[in-house]
């Protein structure tokens, strides 16, 4: 039988398993990474793309990773139906001893889920100012790790507002992103979007937009983004997202303006072309 939404594998090294470790240390601390996919007819196009970032927050954390073909042979066993979706990979350090302190040489402990697609937007989102604010920690800046309580009180707020997402800044002002996705402005005839260097999320989405889009990497204050001429939200699972408020800037559709982004990632990923 294929398998379907809601599916979960499970690992400890190339062994799999019934279910995660209660002393996990994903669980215990978010030490851990996780990469978050679109699939499209039972492929996921930026694998590489994804993989790469993995790789790069599991060399910063010192954490070991699953064998890279073992864990895409076990991803495609969960989409052998050729079906779209979602596919998340989690890797957390391997050791169940309590502590902070690595327990040297133990497996990675790691699981693939299935899940259905989000469904898109009806029409432009409406974006909340978050007080929740990110702290400047570079040492985590750019990879996807497993503590996200920052983005979940920032989630909340927008939740409580009333509004499809939010935008979040650091703990000196810049904007750096929404809660779950890259930011993109266009002033002046130019997209520009914040850099990822001491907070936030390096995206996959947002790192094929940058050259495509002739995009600058800017620090951006409260100000640019209100007084942009366009914005856009962006990720690897809904790809661009046009925005239509925040508080009370309201924007027009920008139909023109993120028709070029639209097509230049449909060339690298046929889920992204709506």
């Amino acid at each position: 039988m294929n398998a379907g939404a809601g599916a979960v594998r499970c690992f400890k090294g190339t062994a799999r398993v019934a279910a995660p470790d209660p002393g996990h240390r994903g669980i215990a601390y978010g030490d851990g990474l996780f990469e978050t996919m679109r699939v499209q007819a039972g492929a996921v196009p930026w694998w590489d793309a994804h993989w790469a970032r993995l790789a790069l927050g599991a060399a910063r954390l010192g954490i070991a990773l699953p064998d890279a073909a073992f864990a895409r042979a076990q991803a495609g066993a969960l989409f052998a139906d050729g079906g779209d979706g979602v596919l998340k990979l989690v890797v957390a350090r391997g050791g169940i001893a309590r502590g902070y302190a690595p327990q040297a040489g133990a497996p990675p402990a790691w699981q693939l889920s299935r899940h259905p697609l989000p469904a898109p937007p009806a029409a432009g989102l409406r974006l909340h100012w978050c007080d929740t604010r990110l702290a400047l920690q570079p040492a985590l800046a750019g990879i996807k790790h497993c503590n996200r309580l920052e983005q979940v009180l920032a989630r909340a707020e927008c939740d409580a507002a009333g509004c499809d997402e939010g935008l979040v800044r650091d703990t000196e002002g810049f904007v750096v992103s929404a809660t779950a996705a890259n930011l993109f402005v266009l002033r002046g005839g130019r997209w520009s979007t914040p850099p990822v260097d001491r907070c936030g999320v390096a995206g996959v989405c947002r790192a094929r937009l940058l050259p495509a889009l002739h995009a600058q990497e800017a620090r951006l204050s409260v100000a640019d983004v209100e007084g942009a001429d366009a914005v856009f939200l962006c990720n690897a699972v809904r790809g661009i997202l046009p925005v239509a408020s925040l508080g009370s800037r309201r924007w027009p559709p920008a139909d023109d303006a993120l028709a070029a982004a639209r097509r230049a990632l449909a060339h690298s990923h046929p889920g992204q072309e709506r």
